[in-house]
């Protein structure tokens, strides 16, 4: 097996971690066909987006204690295997009605990768040292949904829209192995806790009073609901509004991707001279102006897909800045409940992002207005979490303002 800090071992957790994603855009230029496809409602398709950030939600509330008590290495091998088996009822769906509840059971398998993958970067690595590898694994991790959508929209027309739910079964049993043979499992014995009912709301209830945490992971939560406002209405504003096909979709959702890696790389190349909070305050002020400068042309009617991708791209590299500062935040505090405290920051995240999913499919117009406006007011709110939390809240051993021993 490989050495835990092997820069394999960070390339193969990325890959882990990248079910999720994978998950959501592979799809996505695959929508509007499944919608005529099944006879459903533009909100009825995007429902099996929100209902897999839901499922994701809900279930890394268990898949946190479970691996903090068992390991991380056997709750994701479990959840892989339940993904792969959902992925394959997704493509014998013959109704929206089973896509969603199989999209449900997906999602639930789907969350220990990301959840058991944050987790183990905060075993392996001290606070500081986390930020770092969580901003390389997201742009090792960024390939997917860079390549995803491409990809998915080719199946798309030679395949037709099940062969995507196949393919993403099989990624899944190829990550059931490769976790099983290659890495090693990142948690120490000793800090293993018990599974039990008391011990969990107990878990549970430290972590969510910890000011820095509700900050760090309002901070996220908020800055990646604009991420999935784009997810979630993209596919219908630039296939259906403005007449992208389906095949070029991915090539339009790439650039976004590369200012999400922009980013990334960014934020490692500054966490050399800045601390984390001067990190993310500026990429903060970022997606805010690109989210504004969206919202501003949609407003003026200025409708074609360069005004939606062009300050999207903007707002990505806000979002590669804040995403790895934030979850390393959130974790900082609890080396021995990172499981727990990585299920709870989860747990907010796809709910926050799931609510505003729904609200973009349910106040759809036709044009990219609502997913426009949803996104710069998503930016807007996360900037104002991290003034008025994240400042004056910074974890221990992670910013410089923490006091010591506290």
């Amino acid at each position: 097996m490989l050495a835990l800090t092997s820069v394999w071992t960070t390339v193969l957790l990325a890959a882990a971690v990248a079910l999720g994603p994978l998950a959501t855009d592979m799809y996505l230029p695959a929508l509007p066909s499944m919608g005529v496809a099944m006879a459903a409602g533009t909100d009825q398709v995007q429902l099996t987006l929100s209902i897999y950030m839901a499922g994701f939600a809900l279930a890394q509330l268990l898949c946190g204690p479970l691996a903090d008590r068992f390991g991380r290495k056997p709750v994701m091998i479990a959840g892989f295997v339940l993904f792969a088996i959902a992925s394959v009822g997704c493509a014998l769906a013959s109704n929206i009605e089973t896509l969603i509840l199989c999209r449900f059971l997906q999602a639930i398998g789907g969350s220990a990768g990301p959840v058991l993958g944050r987790a183990a970067i905060r075993d392996i690595y001290t606070p500081r040292e986390a930020a770092r590898i969580m901003a390389l694994l997201a742009s090792i991790m960024a390939l997917a949904p860079a390549l995803a959508p491409t990809l998915g929209g080719l199946m798309l027309n030679q395949l037709g829209w099940p062969s995507i739910f196949i393919a993403l079964a099989g990624y899944a049993m190829v990550m059931t192995l490769i976790v099983a043979i290659g890495i090693p499992e990142p948690m120490a014995p000793e800090n293993r806790q018990p599974l039990k009912l008391c011990s969990l709301i107990a878990n549970y209830r430290t972590i969510g009073s910890d000011i820095s945490f509700i900050g760090y992971t309002l901070t996220n939560a908020l800055t990646f609901s604009g991420l999935f406002a784009f997810l979630s209405g993209s596919s219908f504003v630039l296939i259906e509004f403005l007449g992208v096909a389906p095949e070029l979709f991915g090539l339009y959702f790439g650039f976004m991707v590369l200012g999400y890696i922009s980013g990334n790389l960014t934020s490692v190349r500054l966490s050399k001279n800045l601390m984390p909070d001067q990190i993310l305050l500026r990429g903060l002020v970022i997606s805010v102006a690109g989210g504004s400068l969206m919202a501003a042309l949609a407003m003026m009617e200025v409708f074609n897909v360069w005004a939606v991708v062009v300050p999207q791209a903007i707002v990505m590299i806000g979002v590669g800045m804040v995403l790895p500062q934030t979850m390393a935040g959130a974790l900082a505090n609890f080396p021995r409940m990172a499981g727990s405290a990585s299920a709870l920051f989860g747990f907010v995240q796809m709910a926050v992002a799931a609510t505003i999913g729904a609200m973009v499919g349910y106040l759809h117009d036709g044009t990219s207005l609502v997913m426009a406006v949803i996104i710069a007011a998503s930016a807007v709110a996360a900037l104002a979490a991290y003034l008025l939390l994240v400042q004056r809240h910074p974890a221990t051993g992670f910013e410089p303002a923490a006091e010591p021993g506290r």
